[in-house]
């Protein structure tokens, strides 16, 4: 079963409840006030988190970089990714006025940094965890250098297979840091509902002593839902305050009333999951006096009768003995007479 792990004063884990981040990631298009408004949103939402995404352009890519084939289809063009990203990129001091705002918003601020020099900046910022995404799964050294600083991790494993998330996860423990969580994802964007492959998430749990979620990239709310359902701890999902922005990741975000909307259903289904233990709700028991059926006498008894099988019935009552002591009463002597449908109980035999 996996354990639990600390960010900031929330424990994740299994019976905990869901731990959803808002992923801003590049939603802001590179301007500071719709980074804001999106923390807003993201408040407004629910959401326990926001998440945005932390690089330096020329560091992460090479200037002829082609985009990726989504890129180019949710952007509407084709450009050089460092173009692209350029263009997106926030500063340092950018980033540390969006952690301030989200703090005073009561909102967990973090972001994933893509590229080694990002992850120093977040680190002395302060932020209470990573998120390291899908693509730098295999980027061994890059895990070590992020896992050296002590800090809770989330590892999105999209692109991957379990052999490589079992080699991310055994440098990140080698790097002392035993603070992790797993995020079932798929690279795609807008991913498929049939490529979610939700099953996945089971064999994490099988594989390794942390908790587990899913990052979704599918359009609308019914895939998170369901993850939720199957056992996710942590739920990430893009945000945006217009689908019809340009950028590479509004068109298979939410919106904010459908941001709302999942965090409404996934606090229903959380509660929805229960205990586990199998046992009557507080809710049934009154209806279960009254819809049971109890042992009552079937005809006149009188006393000093041994009791047979003819002189019981079941009915429902309002109480009295379950029907499944019936074999227990037959050839009982009874004490007193019973009257026909007068409830059955054990002081009345001998």
């Amino acid at each position: 079963m996996p354990g639990t792990i600390k960010i900031s004063e929330r424990l994740i884990g299994a019976d905990r409840p869901v731990f959803i981040i808002a992923e801003v990631g590049v939603n802001h298009n590179g301007d500071l006030g719709l980074a804001k408004r999106l923390v807003d949103a993201a408040r407004d939402c629910g959401a326990d988190a926001v998440k945005f995404q932390t690089w330096v352009t020329e560091k992460l890519v090479a200037p002829d970089a082609r985009m990726a084939e989504y890129q180019v289809r949710n952007v509407g063009k084709q450009e050089s990714q460092f173009a692209m990203l350029k263009r997106l990129e926030l500063s340092h001091d950018a980033f540390r006025e969006i952690k301030d705002y989200a703090d005073a918003c009561g909102l967990l601020f973090f972001s994933t940094p893509d590229e080694e020099d990002s992850a120093d900046f977040l680190d002395k910022l302060g932020v209470p965890l990573f998120k390291i995404g899908s693509a730098e799964v295999t980027n061994l050294p890059f895990l070590q250098h992020v896992a050296r600083k002590g800090k809770p991790i989330i590892l999105s494993t999209g692109m991957s297979t379990l052999g490589e998330v079992e080699e991310a996860v055994q440098m990140v423990e080698g790097a002392g840091n035993h603070q992790l969580v797993l995020l079932h994802c798929v690279s795609d964007y807008p991913a498929q509902p049939q490529d979610c492959n939700l099953r996945a998430m089971d064999t994490l749990k099988e594989a390794f002593p942390y908790p587990v979620g899913f990052s979704d990239h599918t359009l609308g709310i019914d895939i998170a839902i369901a993850a939720v359902a199957r056992g996710a701890s942590v739920l990430e999902k893009h945000l945006t305050l217009d689908k019809a922005m340009p950028g590479p990741d509004h068109v298979m975000s939410l919106d904010a009333g459908e941001f709302a909307k999942m965090v409404r259903a996934i606090r229903t289904v959380e509660a929805a999951l229960g205990t586990g233990r199998k046992q009557p709700a507080p809710a049934e028991l009154g209806t279960k006096r009254v819809v049971q059926k109890a042992i009552v006498a079937a005809r006149n008894v009188p006393a000093g009768r041994q009791l047979t099988r003819e002189d019981l019935a079941l009915r429902r009552t309002s109480g009295g003995l379950p029907a499944r002591y019936m074999e227990v009463l037959i050839g009982r002597e009874t004490k007193c007479p019973i009257m026909t449908h007068q409830m059955v109980s054990l002081d009345m035999l001998a």
